[in-house]
């Protein structure tokens, strides 16, 4: 259907919605590599591509023929340069709320077993992390550590946590009702907003929230302070009872 014509050029319905769909597509990659090492690489093809299209422009022929040279591996080189933000947008697109059918909500009573270890596990300055599933059930995270498949509780946490405990190092995965692993592996963020003084505990806890929609309750072992990792940002120095109402939210 034509909407309208700009100098005879007619504009359609589809138009509008491809231009908004590739505007959508851009700010989203944008957003996965401001904050990244992927900036200043993108940065670096958009001056390659500028470049190549004034020496066609000008009839540059050495520069031209040089350009094209090296244009038969941009493909191949966007590919392995942007492979983890790729992997993360894709993996973003597969979290979009509607998605998980089959998904087991986190239950009231795990919400407020998770509170009380926090604040026991503050208290007694115990690190831990605890990672709470959302739409992503984590499968990856979850095998790389020690399945456990028990109801969560308190008890079980603050003993997990314990410093010398065979299973305190790394972190806990929670599934719906369910504490599913523990000494899971996270990777690790490389965000340049981050606070440099923090250490490998809240940047894992970062880490995975960049690469999936998991909340995060991470404890520090140096200031005790009681933190929720989301969507690649850190919500620090959180009370108990600040720690219960967010993760209500967050979850509901």
């Amino acid at each position: 259907m034509e909407l309208f014509k700009i100098d005879f050029f007619p504009i359609r319905l589809l138009d509008i919605l491809d231009v908004a769909i590739v505007s959508i597509v851009f700010y989203i990659l944008f957003q996965r590599i401001k904050d990244t090492r992927a900036k200043q690489l993108i940065i670096g093809l958009l001056i390659l591509i500028g470049a190549s299209y004034i020496a066609a422009w000008a009839h540059l022929k050495a520069l031209n023929t040089l350009i094209s040279f090296f244009s038969g591996a941009w493909l191949v080189g966007i590919v392995v340069i942007f492979a983890p933000e790729l992997r993360h947008f894709l993996m973003h697109l597969g979290q979009w709320r509607g998605l998980g059918l089959f998904d087991r909500p986190v239950e009231q009573q795990s919400v407020e077993e998770v509170v009380t270890a926090a604040k026991m596990l503050s208290e007694k300055q115990f690190g831990a992390l605890m990672v709470i599933a959302r739409e992503n059930q984590l499968g990856s995270v979850i095998d790389t550590g020690t399945l456990i498949n028990a109801r969560v509780s308190y008890q079980l946490l603050a003993t997990i946590f314990t410093p010398n405990s065979p299973l305190h190092d790394l972190s806990v995965v929670i599934r719906g009702n369910q504490l599913a692993a523990a000494n899971c592996l996270l990777p690790l963020s490389d965000s340049r907003t981050l606070d440099r003084a923090l250490g490998s505990r809240h940047r894992a806890a970062v880490g995975i929230t960049e690469e999936t929609d998991a909340i995060v309750v991470v404890i520090s072992e140096e200031t005790r302070q009681i933190s929720i990792a989301i969507d690649g940002r850190l919500m620090a120095n959180l009370s108990p009872s600040e720690l219960r109402n967010n993760l209500y939210s967050l979850l509901r």
